[in-house]
Protein backbone atom coordinates (compact mmCIF):
# COMPACT_ATOMS: atom_id res chain seq x y z
CA UNK A 1 0.00 0.00 0.00
CA UNK A 2 2.99 2.46 0.30
CA UNK A 3 2.91 2.82 -3.64
CA UNK A 4 -0.57 4.67 -3.48
CA UNK A 5 0.38 6.83 -0.57
CA UNK A 6 2.08 10.35 0.70
CA UNK A 7 5.20 10.97 1.96
CA UNK A 8 5.25 10.09 5.34
CA UNK A 9 2.73 7.04 5.44
CA UNK A 10 4.82 5.81 2.29
CA UNK A 11 8.37 6.18 4.02
CA UNK A 12 6.89 4.60 7.36
CA UNK A 13 5.68 1.36 5.64
CA UNK A 14 9.40 0.97 3.05
CA UNK A 15 11.00 1.04 6.07
CA UNK A 16 9.15 -0.58 8.56
CA UNK A 17 9.03 -3.31 6.55
CA UNK A 18 12.93 -3.59 5.78
CA UNK A 19 13.04 -3.99 9.06
CA UNK A 20 10.75 -6.56 9.30
CA UNK A 21 12.65 -8.16 6.55
CA UNK A 22 16.30 -7.35 7.55
CA UNK A 23 16.21 -5.66 4.10
CA UNK A 24 19.76 -3.38 3.65
CA UNK A 25 18.22 -0.64 2.22
CA UNK A 26 15.47 1.26 1.42
CA UNK A 27 14.81 3.07 -1.67
CA UNK A 28 13.68 6.84 -1.76
CA UNK A 29 12.08 8.91 -4.94
CA UNK A 30 14.15 11.95 -6.02
CA UNK A 31 17.52 13.75 -4.02
CA UNK A 32 15.63 14.30 -0.67
CA UNK A 33 16.11 18.24 -1.16
CA UNK A 34 12.71 19.07 -1.65
CA UNK A 35 10.80 20.77 1.04
CA UNK A 36 7.46 20.07 2.75
CA UNK A 37 5.77 21.38 6.24
CA UNK A 38 3.87 18.57 8.12
CA UNK A 39 1.55 18.86 11.10
CA UNK A 40 0.22 16.19 13.42
CA UNK A 41 -2.95 15.03 13.98
CA UNK A 42 -3.57 16.59 17.49
CA UNK A 43 -2.18 19.88 16.28
CA UNK A 44 -4.32 20.59 13.44
CA UNK A 45 -7.26 19.51 15.42
CA UNK A 46 -6.73 21.85 18.15
CA UNK A 47 -6.33 24.44 15.84
CA UNK A 48 -9.98 23.39 13.79
CA UNK A 49 -11.76 23.35 17.21
CA UNK A 50 -10.07 26.71 18.47
CA UNK A 51 -11.83 27.96 14.78
CA UNK A 52 -14.80 26.73 15.69
CA UNK A 53 -15.15 28.64 18.70
CA UNK A 54 -14.18 32.18 16.97
CA UNK A 55 -17.27 33.77 16.31
CA UNK A 56 -15.24 35.94 13.18
CA UNK A 57 -12.08 33.38 11.66
CA UNK A 58 -9.72 35.61 9.58
CA UNK A 59 -10.49 33.97 5.98
CA UNK A 60 -8.26 32.56 4.50
CA UNK A 61 -6.38 31.05 7.12
CA UNK A 62 -3.95 28.19 7.34
CA UNK A 63 -3.62 25.93 9.94
CA UNK A 64 0.33 24.61 9.64
CA UNK A 65 3.30 24.68 11.65
CA UNK A 66 4.71 27.81 9.48
CA UNK A 67 8.47 25.48 8.74
CA UNK A 68 8.89 22.77 6.94
CA UNK A 69 11.72 20.38 6.37
CA UNK A 70 13.81 18.28 3.41
CA UNK A 71 12.41 15.13 2.54
CA UNK A 72 16.17 13.45 3.65
CA UNK A 73 15.18 15.10 7.20
CA UNK A 74 12.08 13.76 7.04
CA UNK A 75 13.25 9.96 5.92
CA UNK A 76 16.12 10.30 8.56
CA UNK A 77 14.04 11.33 11.24
CA UNK A 78 11.73 8.26 10.05
CA UNK A 79 14.79 5.69 10.20
CA UNK A 80 15.62 7.26 13.39
CA UNK A 81 12.00 6.61 14.72
CA UNK A 82 11.65 3.36 13.80
CA UNK A 83 15.44 1.82 14.67
CA UNK A 84 16.28 0.79 10.88
CA UNK A 85 19.67 -0.01 10.93
CA UNK A 86 19.40 -0.02 6.50
CA UNK A 87 20.54 2.83 4.62
CA UNK A 88 18.98 5.09 2.17
CA UNK A 89 19.04 4.94 -1.12
CA UNK A 90 18.04 7.68 -3.10
CA UNK A 91 16.76 7.89 -6.38
CA UNK A 92 17.50 10.62 -8.74
CA UNK A 93 15.99 9.39 -11.67
CA UNK A 94 12.90 10.19 -10.06
CA UNK A 95 11.07 13.83 -9.28
CA UNK A 96 11.67 15.49 -6.56
CA UNK A 97 8.31 17.32 -7.28
CA UNK A 98 7.68 21.35 -6.53
CA UNK A 99 11.18 22.34 -4.87
CA UNK A 100 8.74 24.05 -1.57
CA UNK A 101 5.45 23.78 -0.26
CA UNK A 102 5.42 25.90 3.13
CA UNK A 103 2.17 28.06 3.94
CA UNK A 104 1.55 31.49 5.78
CA UNK A 105 0.13 30.16 8.97
CA UNK A 106 0.71 33.73 10.83
CA UNK A 107 -2.83 34.04 11.18
CA UNK A 108 -3.80 30.79 12.81
CA UNK A 109 -0.98 30.81 15.62
CA UNK A 110 -1.98 34.73 15.98
CA UNK A 111 -4.81 33.31 17.52
CA UNK A 112 -3.48 31.42 20.29
CA UNK A 113 -2.93 27.90 19.43
CA UNK A 114 -0.02 27.12 17.80
CA UNK A 115 1.46 23.09 16.91
CA UNK A 116 2.91 21.84 20.11
CA UNK A 117 4.16 18.57 18.76
CA UNK A 118 7.86 18.66 16.80
CA UNK A 119 8.45 16.67 13.44
CA UNK A 120 10.09 13.79 16.06
CA UNK A 121 7.59 13.30 18.42
CA UNK A 122 4.88 13.14 16.00
CA UNK A 123 6.42 10.59 13.51
CA UNK A 124 6.67 8.78 16.81
CA UNK A 125 3.48 8.89 17.37
CA UNK A 126 2.24 7.94 14.48
CA UNK A 127 4.73 5.21 13.90
CA UNK A 128 3.37 3.62 17.45
CA UNK A 129 0.04 4.22 15.98
CA UNK A 130 1.24 2.40 12.58
CA UNK A 131 2.52 -0.36 14.21
CA UNK A 132 -0.34 -1.15 16.29
CA UNK A 133 -2.87 -1.35 13.37
CA UNK A 134 -0.26 -2.64 10.62
CA UNK A 135 -2.44 -5.67 10.29
CA UNK A 136 -5.22 -4.27 9.23
CA UNK A 137 -4.21 -1.69 6.99
CA UNK A 138 -2.62 -4.52 4.87
CA UNK A 139 -5.70 -5.99 3.58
Amino acid sequence: FSDKSHVISALITRVHEAKLSGSIEVGVWGTGSAKREFIYVEDLARMLVRLMDMAEVPTPINTGTGSDVSIRELAETIVEVIGYQGSLAWDATKPDGMPRKLMDSAAMIATGVAPAFGLRDGLALTYRWFVNNYDSLKR
